[in-house]
C-alpha cells in the first residue's frame, strides 16, 4: 500500500477577507485562501486543496501573530468540526466590518460600480447592520443530519460525518434535548420554532450519498441530492408552522423556506417599503414580487399602500410557498395573483407594467435574462435582495448596463458567527 502523502504546511501573513469567510495571503507565488485566519495575522497553514495553478486553499493550524479581534470559539459544534459558525473565532463586531469589506469589494470588482456611487451608500457609511437580538440563539429554522446510529447533529465541514456537539445558532429549546433521542439512521431533520414558540420537527427520508471522490465536489453533490423531494414524517408538532410579519400570518411547511433569523423578515420588509417610499413620488399601482415565496414583501407593500396598490404578482417555483401565499392573501381578493414557475419564463406573462419590482433570488442570483426582462418593464423602483455577495454584485452590474443606477445599498448581518451576509439594493432608472 502506498503511504499517504506528507501534509504540507506553509507560513503566511493574511491581509484581507475573501468572499466565503477565508482570509487571503500569498505563499510560493500563489494566492492562498486560509480558513480560520483573520486578516492581519501570521499563521501556519495546512494546504487542503492545491489543484489550481493560481490559488490554493488551506486551514490555519497555528497562529503565530494573533489578531486583537480573535476570541475563543463559542460554538461547541464548530469547535468539533461542524460547518456552522465558521467565523466564531472572530469578535462579532469585527466580523461585520469584514463582511462590509467583502461587499464593498465585490460591488467595485464584480459589479463595476463607480467609487462615488459606492461611497454614498449606507453600506459604506454605516457598515453592515446588526439585526435585533443577540449574536447567538437567533436561528428559528435549521436542518440536522442523522448518523448511522440514529443520532442527530450538525454536518461536518465539507464532509459526511455528523458532529454531535450543539451549535449556538438555534434558539433556546430548539435542539438542546435531541441528543438523547433516536431517529431513522441517515435521515435528515427539519426543525422550526414557530411564532408562538412551539417546536415542529419533520424527518426527511435518507438519500444515497456520494462517498467517493473529491471532498468539495462530493459535498456539493450530496447537497443537491438532499434538496430533491423525498418522503417526510412528522415526528413532533405539525407539518407546518405559523410565522408572522406585521399583522399578517403565514402557515409554512416545516420543510419549506422561511428566513432563518427571527428578525430578518420584518427587517427586510421594512427596508423594501422604505426604499419605495423614498424613491417613488406616489404609491405604486402594480408591484411584482419575484422569487416571492409566500409573499412577505407583497404583504408589506399591500399593508403600507392599502388604497392605491391594485395588483401584486408573486412569482415562485415552489408550489407549497404559493399555496401558503394564497391562504394568507385570501382576504385581499384578486389584488394578489400567484404564478408558479421559473421567474425567467413567467415574468413575461404578468400583464400590467409594474411601478415596483422586488426580487429575492436564490444564491445563484437573478441573472441576465431576468434583469433584462425587469428593465424592459420599466419599473420606477427595483429592490434587489441578495444572499450571495458576488452574484448580488453581478446583478447590480447587469442592471447598470440595462439603464438603472444604484440609489442605495444596505447590508445585514443576518447570519451572525458565519461569513454569510444579506444585502438589499434600491435601483432606479438612469
Amino acid at each position: 500500500m502506498t503511504p499517504p502523502a506528507p501534509t504540507r504546511r506553509v507560513e503566511v501573513t493574511v491581509d484581507r477577507p475573501a468572499n466565503g469567510g477565508e482570509a487571503v495571503g500569498r505563499a510560493d507565488g500563489r494566492v492562498l485562501f486560509v480558513r480560520g485566519a483573520i486578516p492581519g495575522e501570521r499563521v501556519v497553514a495546512e494546504i487542503t486543496d492545491d489543484r489550481h495553478d493560481s490559488y490554493w486553499r488551506a486551514e490555519a493550524v497555528e497562529i503565530l501573530d494573533e489578531s486583537p479581534h480573535r476570541v475563543p470559539v463559542v460554538c461547541p459544534a464548530a469547535a468539533g468540526g461542524a460547518g456552522c459558525c465558521d467565523l466564531g473565532h472572530i469578535e462579532p463586531g469585527h466580523a461585520r466590518d469584514l463582511k462590509q469589506a467583502v461587499l464593498l469589494d465585490v460591488l467595485s470588482r464584480i459589479g463595476h460600480l463607480d467609487e462615488a456611487t459606492i461611497a454614498g451608500t449606507d453600506l459604506a457609511t454605516r457598515g453592515v447592520d446588526r439585526l435585533p437580538g443577540t449574536d447567538t440563539g437567533w436561528r428559528i429554522r435549521t436542518r440536522l443530519a442523522v448518523d448511522g446510529r440514529g443520532r442527530a447533529g450538525q454536518h461536518a465541514f465539507r464532509g459526511s460525518a455528523v458532529i454531535h456537539d450543539v451549535c449556538v445558532q438555534p434558539a433556546p429549546g430548539m435542539v438542546d434535548d435531541l441528543a438523547g433521542r433516536r431517529f431513522t439512521p441517515h435521515a435528515e431533520l427539519a426543525v422550526v420554532l414557530d411564532a408562538d414558540g412551539t417546536r415542529h420537527i419533520t424527518e426527511l427520508a435518507p438519500v444515497a450519498e456520494v462517498r467517493h471522490g473529491d471532498a468539495r465536489r462530493r459535498a456539493q453533490q450530496n447537497r443537491r441530492r438532499r434538496s430533491r423531494p423525498r418522503a417526510q414524517v412528522v415526528v413532533e408538532g405539525a407539518e407546518s408552522a405559523v410565522h408572522r410579519v406585521g399583522d399578517r400570518s403565514w402557515d409554512i411547511p416545516v420543510t419549506g423556506f422561511w428566513q432563518a433569523h427571527r428578525a430578518a423578515p420584518q427587517t427586510y420588509a421594512d427596508t423594501v417599503v422604505g426604499f419605495v417610499r423614498d424613491h417613488l413620488g406616489t404609491g405604486p399601482r402594480v408591484a411584482w414580487d419575484l422569487y416571492g415565496g409566500a409573499g412577505v414583501f407583497a404583504g408589506a407593500l399591500l399593508d403600507h399602500h392599502r388604497t392605491g396598490l391594485e395588483e401584486v404578482h408573486i412569482v415562485d417555483s415552489d408550489a407549497g410557498a404559493l399555496a401558503a401565499a394564497a391562504r394568507t392573501f385570501d382576504a385581499d381578493g384578486d389584488r394578489v395573483v400567484t404564478h408558479q414557475g421559473e421567474v425567467a419564463a413567467r415574468v413575461h406573462d404578468l400583464g400590467a407594467a409594474p411601478d415596483v419590482v422586488v426580487l429575492d433570488p436564490p444564491r445563484t442570483g437573478a441573472g441576465e435574462r431576468v434583469v433584462e426582462a425587469i428593465a424592459a418593464a420599466e419599473p420606477a423602483v427595483v429592490a434587489h435582495v441578495g444572499c450571495d455577495a458576488a452574484r448580488f454584485a453581478r446583478d447590480l452590474g447587469l442592471f447598470a448596463r440595462a439603464g438603472y443606477r444604484v440609489a442605495q445599498v444596505r447590508g445585514f448581518d443576518a447570519f451572525p458567527l458565519t461569513h454569510h451576509v444579506e444585502a438589499i439594493a434600491c435601483l432606479v432608472p438612469v
